[in-house]
This record gives structure tokens, C-alpha cells and sequence, in this order.
């Protein structure tokens, strides 16, 4: 490492992430972004899965201010974050065979709907069977991954595949496998994961072109407004009852 502090070398490695994904993802972005677009303008619901920490960047797309009011969180059982006691259960649950196409089959997903499935690993059980029975649903699937883990990994799913190999769309987080971005001669591990900014960072790049996509249709994104500005509540209340049926986090 060099002789800078470790805050200033962490927040470097993640710059420069962000930069690789604005550089080398732009193509992929644009399609994503416009993926959801023709989603939203054709009458489709738009939903988000990701399992433990993976969820978080799921769950930032969720009833936000600024953001997508149609984005639903495909929540499963002890899996969503850290929540689940112990901890460590949510990590077998990845790995357990069956379980995506349970909670699918139960889910309000439907042919012509988009779902969004983010898994930093893309090697679980769990991701690859989301992926997989939602497109036999008629569920387009953007998988948000590092495909990085397909090369230096070996998938824990039966076919011996990963996420990326069951999407429409793979948008590539570039995170190294391993998720840790530091290292000290005096710490035994390799330390401070940037995957929950940098996943943010490319999944808000999408809804952004999402939005911007709808307006140059002619169409008006429905986006959500700060509850904590003025009249923001009352937006949001005519943007909830006017896309009621499509959005699921109300009932």
C-alpha cells in the first residue's frame, strides 16, 4: 500500500471503480436503462432481488425520493440484508435448491414484467434459479454481477453456471472476488469492500437513463419526490394512485 491513509486509499479504489463502470458499462447501461423504459411504457411492473448484502442495492431503488415509484423489492425470507438471526443462516439460504422458483411462483411477477437480480458472487443457487425461472416466466432479467466470479470461482449450483449465463442484460460491477479493496502487512484479511457503492452508483446510472429514456419519448417518468420538501407527500400521493396497480410496497 502506499504512504496515504487508508480512508483516502479506500475511497480512491472506489473512484476508480466507479470510473471502469462509467467507461467500459456505458453500453450496457443504456440498454438496461432503456430495457426498463420499454417496460414501464408497455404497461410491465418493474421489481428488484438481491440476498444479503446485495440486497441493499435492491432496496436503494425502492420507494426513494428521486427514484422509480414502479421499482418493487422481490423480498425473500432471510435473505433481505442482515436481519435474519443467526446471521450466517441468510448465507445458507443462498445455496438452497428450490427456493427462488418457491418464492417466484408466489410472487406478483408476471410475463412482461423486468426484474433486476443482484448477486456480487452470481454463484449461488439462489440467483441463478431467479434468473432462470423468471425468463420461463416471460420475465426479462437484467443480472447486476461481477463477472469476475465465474472466472476464479466455481458456481455452487448444480448446472455448474452463474447468474450472468441466465440474463437479458449482465451489467458487470467490476468488483474483484474477494470484495475487499485493502490490505496492511499487519491485518491478517484484506479489508473495506466497495461493492455496495459501486453497485449503487450502476444501478442508479440505470435509473437515471430509465427516466431520461420515458421524457424523450414524450412520456413522463413516474419518479417520487422527497417527502421532507414541500408538497412532496402530496406528489407522491397522485403518483401512487395513478400507478396503483403496478406498485406492490403500498399493500
Amino acid at each position: 500500500m502506499s504512504d496515504r491513509a487508508p480512508a483516502g486509499q479506500f475511497l480512491d479504489a472506489a473512484i476508480d471503480l466507479l470510473r471502469r463502470v462509467r467507461d467500459e458499462e456505458a453500453d450496457s447501461i443504456t440498454a438496461a436503462g432503456t430495457l426498463l423504459a420499454d417496460t414501464v411504457e408497455s404497461g410491465g411492473r418493474l421489481f428488484a432481488f438481491g440476498a444479503g448484502h446485495s440486497s441493499l442495492a435492491a432496496q436503494d431503488l425502492v420507494y426513494r425520493a428521486g427514484g422509480l415509484a414502479l421499482m418493487n423489492l422481490l423480498a425473500v425470507p432471510g435473505v433481505v440484508g442482515v436481519d435474519v438471526m443467526p446471521a450466517p443462516l441468510g448465507s445458507a439460504l443462498e445455496r438452497v435448491d428450490g427456493l427462488a422458483s418457491a418464492v417466484l411462483d408466489s410472487s406478483p411477477l408476471r410475463a412482461g414484467d423486468a426484474l433486476l437480480i443482484i448477486s456480487l458472487s452470481g454463484r449461488n443457487a439462489l440467483p441463478v434459479e431467479m434468473a432462470t425461472h423468471a425468463r420461463a416466466l416471460g420475465v426479462r432479467v437484467i443480472g447486476v454481477t461481477s463477472v469476475a466470479y465465474a472466472a476464479e470461482t466455481k458456481s455452487r449450483h448444480a448446472s455448474g453456471t452463474y447468474l450472468k449465463d441466465h440474463c437479458d442484460l449482465v451489467l458487470d460491477s467490476k468488483i474483484a472476488v474477494g470484495d475487499a479493496e485493502l490490505t496492511l502487512d499487519n491485518v491478517p484479511a484484506p479489508f473495506a469492500p466497495a461493492s455496495t457503492v459501486v453497485t449503487s452508483a450502476l444501478l442508479q446510472a440505470v435509473m437515471a437513463t430509465t427516466a431520461a429514456t420515458l421524457a424523450d419519448r414524450g412520456l413522463e417518468p413516474p419518479l417520487l419526490r422527497s417527502g421532507n420538501v414541500d408538497g412532496g407527500h402530496d406528489w407522491n400521493g397522485r403518483v401512487m394512485e395513478r400507478y396503483r396497480d403496478r406498485i406492490f410496497y403500498r399493500h
